[in-house]
């Protein structure tokens, strides 16, 4: 009797830890593989004409004119990474780094390159991250080691954009996965040319958004998942879900700041921006635009969101 005692706990042991390896190998590929239709350009502009459907004439002025650029470049490990340019007439210099969001790609965030083109008159640089749209890569990095691969953009920019005296003066902006990545960006050591930054509804730390979202889509509580997952994702890709944290790494920034959220996210709760703002010491700004839902607060407030950047960027990217 006791034998097959033992024998029945090690065999539920066995089965326990099979599912347990089983569900982290499957939440890990849920969350970070990539969007098989990433390289779809042309999927790419219907989503974002269907989201704007005035972006369209904008979009096809710049073709016109040969002035949308492409352009590619090497980074560390021979990977291609991609990202879509346009320079500004009489900009001085002033550049906007716009960073996309998850599973999205830069032609989807045209509309904001458009708001700093057009009409706040800075060049734009938007890059496709790790492992999205025309990049190289395998998994999505969800903004922490993408953190250097912008960096290296914003030195790119440097060389395209510097005006007649040799200088540039940036922004770095971005929303949801690309604000989670411009927060871990502001932590680093940097060039004196990145003058500041915007986010909007970026999360926490990965681990906090994961969670709720295993919580939101599945009813799962974080243990154990998380903390396997998050091991499989350390041992599989070198980075795990709690080092990934903006909150960390924006309490290391010393440069102004603008925070934007939704009053109506549910997908990256509105309550994460609170804890990110108070972190965040020195120059801060924080605007909760009403009624919007997750990413949708330019596309609600176009006008509103665009004078707050502008007044932002007057006193700060100088």
């Amino acid at each position: 009797m006791k034998k097959k005692i033992i024998r029945g706990a090690v065999t539920g042991l066995i089965i326990a830890l099979a599912a347990l390896t089983g569900g982290s190998i499957y939440m890990l590929d849920y969350s970070l593989a990539p969007d098989p239709d990433r390289a779809d350009t042309a999927k790419a502009y219907a989503g974002l004409y269907e989201r704007f459907p005035d972006m369209r004439q904008w979009v096809d002025s710049l073709k016109q004119a040969k002035a949308l650029r492409d352009t590619f470049i090497t980074m560390e490990g021979g990977r291609r990474a991609h990202a879509l340019y346009v320079r500004a007439r009489n900009s001085g210099g002033r550049t906007a780094i716009v960073v996309h969001g998850y599973k999205d790609t830069d032609i989807k965030f045209l509309y904001l390159g458009r708001m700093y083109n057009r009409d706040l008159g800075y060049n734009i640089l938007m890059p496709d991250l790790y492992a999205h749209g025309l990049s190289d890569g395998s998994s999505i990095q969800m903004g922490w080691k993408d953190r250097f691969d912008v960096i290296r953009w914003a030195q790119v920019a440097d060389s395209i954009f510097r005006d007649s005296t040799g200088t540039t003066r940036m922004v770095i902006h971005g929303v949801s996965m690309g604000a989670a990545t411009t927060m871990c960006v502001s932590g680093e050591q940097l060039p004196a040319y990145i003058k500041c930054f915007v986010e909007d509804c970026g999360y926490t730390s990965v681990w906090d958004e994961f969670a709720g979202q295993l919580k939101e889509q599945f009813n799962l509580p974080e243990y154990p998942l998380m903390y396997t997952t998050s091991a499989l994702c350390d041992l599989v890709y070198g980075w795990n879900f709690k080092e990934a944290s903006p909150l960390n790494q924006v309490a290391k920034c010393t440069r102004p700041m603008l925070f934007i959220h939704g009053d109506n996210d549910t997908f990256v709760p509105t309550s994460m921006v609170y804890p990110l703002y108070r972190a965040k010491k020195g120059i801060k700004e924080l605007w909760i635009a009403p009624g919007s839902e997750h990413a949708k607060s330019y596309r609600d407030h176009p006008a509103e969101y665009t004078a707050r950047v502008k007044a932002f960027l007057g006193r700060y990217c100088r």
